[in-house]
């Protein structure tokens, strides 16, 4: 199967410049632009042969029918949404490599024995809702009621924000797909990392998708003037925050290998009352570890709260912490990685197997079927930034193995 590179890209830019010109390149789900892009996206759809509709939850898809309506479909695709500042090629690439498929398929004249579906699901990228993998969560079953009454700063529930989009929150049964009902589900996507780039390989395969552990911790100490309350006499809660960060920082780094990397931050941190006259009273702060380890991920916050109670005791303080989400690591089907390593020999590519840091659709389409992934390199790692970038021939090189992926497992899939 031939794609056409020049169409490929070309799409890439037009939906990409559908952005904040005052933020390049954002696109938020639930908002204007979003939606722009969804009328743009659908409008292409159309153009390549496939009519799109939106489903219950608040995903665009479309059906290339197959010979053998008793075969599972094979699913590709990804997302459009961004994150602010950063969705020149995240969530982009696939879904367009997706598309490019499926015309090209329709071009050829051929016709699989698999229906073949292209998605761009919904929300992806964290949401101002506080929740993500918002689409494919509705396909697992995994979008709850309790979810759905989620409020954004605005005051709109996600309820309404599925409604907003197109979507229709009271028949999500509609959607839900049980175990093994798709024959497989290949995305490309970036690597957002430098291994790929570092050492000149065209393709990843990726082996898992990263498990992701979040939780709140509460420092508590005593608010105090600024200035008439001696050093001695104070329960600054920011100088123990401080020391809870250096320390997630010095044992995230010694629990990391090459083989088996762990990552630990705390990237949102909020100070009462915040004043630059006042003693801080209060500090509550966000830590995230990833890993494909399960364990690692969990049971890292109850060493470091364990560890710095008594110190932080000492000073005046008090630690309290709750879970705030916890998604367990997802390995990639072996057939799917296999059937990727043979697509990509098959094309004279370069490729190699990485995990991905990143979280990804597939953690919760990998409960309706086997997953994989396709990665392509993106310039000095960067990703979630207005400098992620891609070279036209790392988006063909992508696309052109989903499109040989996909015949692959046409023809050997049940």
């Amino acid at each position: 199967m031939d794609i056409n590179t020049s169409r490929l890209w070309h799409r890439i830019g037009n939906l990409s410049r559908i952005t904040d010109p005052d933020q390049p390149w954002t696109r938020r789900s639930f908002s204007r632009l979003f939606l722009d892009g969804r009328r743009w996206l659908a409008s292409e759809f159309r153009a390549a042969g496939l009519e799109p509709l939106i489903d219950a939850g608040g995903n665009l898809v479309a059906t290339l029918e197959g010979r053998d309506p008793n075969l599972k479909p094979i699913v590709i695709g990804s997302h459009s949404d961004t994150v602010p500042s950063g969705g020149r090629y995240d969530g982009i690439l696939g879904v367009l490599a997706a598309l490019e498929v499926a015309q090209s398929l329709i071009e050829s004249g051929e016709r699989l024995r698999h229906s073949l579906q292209v998605y761009d699901f919904l929300a992806e990228e964290p949401t101002e809702f506080g929740l993500s993998c918002i689409g494919s969560r509705s396909l697992a079953g995994a979008l709850s009621s309790d979810m759905l009454d989620l409020i954004r700063p605005d005051g709109m529930t996600l309820r309404e924000g599925l409604r907003l989009v197109g979507g229709d929150p009271d028949n999500l049964n509609l959607v839900r797909r049980p175990p093994n009902s798709i024959a497989a589900f290949v995305e490309v996507h970036i690597e957002q990392g430098r291994v790929l780039e570092n050492e000149g390989i065209r393709i990843g395969i990726v082996t898992d998708i990263v498990g992701i552990h979040r939780e709140r911790i509460m420092v508590t100490g005593r608010t105090d003037h600024a200035g008439a309350t001696p050093m001695w006499l104070r329960a600054d809660a920011l100088v123990g925050a401080s020391r809870i960060i250096e320390e997630t920082y010095r044992r995230a780094l010694a629990a990391s290998t090459e083989t088996k990397p762990f990552v630990a931050t705390i990237g949102r941190i909020e100070v009462a009352p915040n004043a630059v006259n006042a003693v801080p009273g209060k500090v509550e702060m966000n830590i995230e570890t990833r890993s494909g380890d399960e364990e690692a991920i969990a049971t890292f916050a109850d060493g470091l709260v364990r560890d710095l109670t008594p110190p932080l005791k000492k000073m005046n303080l008090t630690i309290v912490r709750e879970q705030i989400s916890h998604v367990s690591p997802t390995p990639c089907s072996n057939v799917v990685r296999e059937t990727i390593r043979a697509a990509a020999a098959g094309l004279g590519l370069s490729a190699r197997d990485l995990p991905s840091g990143a979280g990804h659709d597939g953690v919760f389409i990998s409960r309706i079927g086997p997953i994989g992934m396709i990665f392509v390199p993106c310039r000095d790692g960067r990703s979630h930034a207005p400098e992620e970038s891609i070279e036209p021939h790392e988006a063909a090189d992508g696309t052109r193995v989903l499109a040989d992926v996909v015949g692959r497992l046409d023809a050997t899939c049940r």
